[in-house]
């Protein structure tokens, strides 16, 4: 069968990932570099059916894909940094409410107006704790065209899958760069729906943990009446204060995640079988890392690469093994150590960490990756 080949946008790809993963809502706000993904979605939505705002605000457009959620859409909102941490209070509200949906955030440079063309991966730790309290934190950071098309799928299926908010973050380069793309059959990816409530609507509770650490989800309008608060809960919903009620639902909370690591957390290892330097890197900067390790074996330095795909979770297991491993550890990074510091943390002293940080809105090189190889041989 011939394949179906596109030659699409970073942005461009995620919007039809979103479409293929049943998305029929969007809500956003115009923002450079995360622009692309509304505009497509503005053509294509209304042919399915779907519903397409744009608000007046972020903060507008995260309440309205919550709103969405909740009536049994599949939802998604995109924006870049500045729009990102005007949509952190109602993210937090989606966590501890546990509302499917999806974020893309395209990262550019910070911190508030900071360079809004250049590329940065400095949301990260945004993406953990932007919101205040204890919280799931589900964040993937995709390489290429085809893997953000690929990772908005999957994002979708996680936030279904674990009633939370799920965040894509490609920074600027993959977002806009354009590549060859492989656009999958329908049923060539998996697509995880909504699992409808398995009792009667007088029976049903939103939060009932006898049905495991993620409850079904009903849909308003569906026949189902329930009550959705920002504050700790009880099993149907309404507010409580009860101290050994909140304790179980906050550990619940980050549970459902931390007990599926090996389910969300994703990564690529590349010739890292013999390899005495490991880098570590995600997003674009990766593919600058690949092409030092290629230079670095033709010199006989034996290098190798961990690709971060999944930043949160963070992948702690398989750092802590991987510093076992290595004499050294270089972290890349288009930001000032956010992920160096994860590394160092999950490595424990096993192997020094050496990073190269940059935020000037420039990539980081194949060059310079490569010198710091050397010297750190």
């Amino acid at each position: 069968m011939a394949k179906n080949v596109a030659f699409f946008q970073g942005n461009e790809a995620a919007a039809h990932g979103a479409l293929y993963a049943g998305c029929t809502f969007f809500a956003g706000y115009p923002i450079t570099p995360a622009t692309e993904v509304s505009e497509v979605l503005s053509v294509e939505l209304p042919k399915i059916g779907g519903s397409f705002l744009q608000m007046e605000d972020e903060i507008g457009a995260m309440a309205a894909c919550l709103g969405a959620a909740l009536v049994g859409s599949k939802v998604l909102t995109a924006t870049s940094g500045p729009g990102f941490s005007l949509k952190q209070e109602l993210i937090g509200y989606g966590c501890i409410a546990e509302i499917p949906c999806v974020i893309i955030n395209v990262m550019r440079g910070g911190p508030s107006t900071g360079m809004p063309t250049g590329p940065s991966q400095s949301d990260i730790m945004c993406a953990k704790w932007g919101t205040h309290g204890d919280h799931p934190a589900i964040c993937l950071v995709p390489a290429s065209v085809q893997e953000l098309f690929e990772e908005t799928v999957r994002a979708f299926n996680l936030s279904e899958k674990y009633r939370t908010p799920v965040t894509v973050m490609p920074d600027e380069i993959i977002a806009h760069m354009r590549e060859r793309i492989v656009l999958p059959e329908p049923g060539e990816l998996e697509v995880i729906n909504r699992t409808p409530p398995s009792v009667p609507p007088e029976q049903y509770k939103p939060y009932d943990t006898s049905f495991g650490d993620v409850p079904p989800l009903a849909a308003f309008g569906s026949g189902y009446r329930f009550h959705v608060t920002g504050l700790n809960k009880m099993q149907d919903g309404f507010p409580t204060t009860k101290a050994e009620i909140v304790q179980a639902e906050e550990e619940r909370l980050l549970r459902k995640v931390a007990a599926n690591i090996d389910d969300i957390v994703t990564f690529e290892e590349y010739r890292l079988e013999d390899a005495e330097i490991a880098v570590v890197a995600f997003g674009s900067t990766s593919r600058s890392v690949r092409y030092a390790i290629n230079v670095a074996r033709e010199q006989g330095i034996k290098a190798g690469m961990f690709r971060i795909k999944t930043i949160w979770p963070f992948p702690d297991k398989q750092i802590k093994a991987l510093s076992a491993n290595v004499k050294a550890i270089i972290t890349p990074e288009m930001n000032l150590g956010m992920c160096t510091l994860e590394v160092q943390r999950c490595a424990e002293g096993r192997a020094p960490v050496h990073g190269i940080f940059r935020v000037d809105g420039e990539p980081i090189n194949p060059d310079q990756i490569l010198e710091k190889i050397k010297k750190v041989m």
